[in-house]
């Protein structure tokens, strides 16, 4: 609180478990009020059901000051799981004054230990880079594999201003040469990038199941190295979201499927 028994507040989201700064979100600051209304719309892109079984969201209120030193007023968090799709749902809640402490601390409050483990738990999670929204299609009358890179969300920041450069490459293999290559353009200083681009590949609606599609995206420099975000593989071979994917476009002839998956550190493709 100000001298002038006011305050400056905003609010920060944090969406947890997670490090990334696509996680994080701010309001606007208000000046001079102990009742803010700010009607904005903050959104998450890419939120999956399994995010809403798992992750929670961090409310947190402070009063900013124009030197720098703002101050932590309250905090409040709401697992998502209390939500349903394509439903609104208000909730008024307390703020709570609570303050991390680590686990030699003795005594304290149980809440600040609970605060302490979630940062714990974030640092850990560090295979996840981010997300990619595509869509497959197998065009039959054309003999063709559609792929589209319609956007990406929470995507690491890999420049030193907090964000990156990124575009993505897809790379079909084996036996494809330079038809099997293509490469988006690239979105500057962005997180949460938007491409809507489509990419074809000639190949034989047979072959596909001997076929393996990386995704992977990369931050652009100029005058140096790209440097590698995160990536995924769909195909046969594949797991979980991605081989469901595939064998959904695989099954269904001339329907255009959306799926996101999840970026990996550990999918950078053996050929580019």
């Amino acid at each position: 609180m100000d001298s002038n028994g006011l305050a400056d507040p905003y609010v920060k989201l944090h969406l947890l478990p997670g490090a990334s700064k696509a996680n994080k979100l701010r309001t606007k600051t208000l000046k001079n009020t102990l009742n803010p209304i700010w009607n904005e719309t903050l959104v998450y892109h890419g939120i999956t059901g399994d995010d809403l079984q798992r992750r929670t969201l961090r409310l947190s209120v402070s009063d900013e000051d124009r030197f720098g030193h703002n101050e932590f007023i309250g905090e409040t968090r709401v697992a998502l799981k209390k939500l349903k799709h394509n439903q609104k749902k208000d909730f008024s809640v307390c703020l709570e004054r609570v303050v991390p402490v680590k686990r030699t601390a003795v005594g304290g409050s149980a809440r600040g230990m609970a605060l302490y483990d979630d940062t714990v738990k974030e640092g850990t999670e560090s295979e996840e880079r981010g997300r990619v929204l595509v869509s497959l299609t197998y065009n039959s009358k054309r003999g063709e594999l559609q792929v589209g890179v319609i956007r990406c969300a929470h995507l690491v920041a890999m420049d030193a201003n907090g964000y990156s450069d990124p575009f993505v490459k897809i790379l079909l293999q084996p036996d494809m040469g330079k038809k099997g290559k293509q490469k988006t353009q690239i979105k500057k200083k962005t997180l949460n990038p938007e491409f809507n681009e489509e990419f074809s590949f000639e190949v034989k609606h047979g072959d596909l199941a001997k076929k393996t599609l990386d995704i992977s995206v990369w931050d652009y420099d100029r005058g140096s190295a790209n440097d590698f975000i995160g990536g995924c593989q769909l195909g046969i071979s594949a797991k979980g979201e991605c081989l469901k994917h595939w064998y959904e476009c695989l099954k269904n002839k001339d329907q255009r499927i959306e799926r996101w998956h999840v970026l990996l550190n550990n999918q950078q493709p053996l050929s580019d």
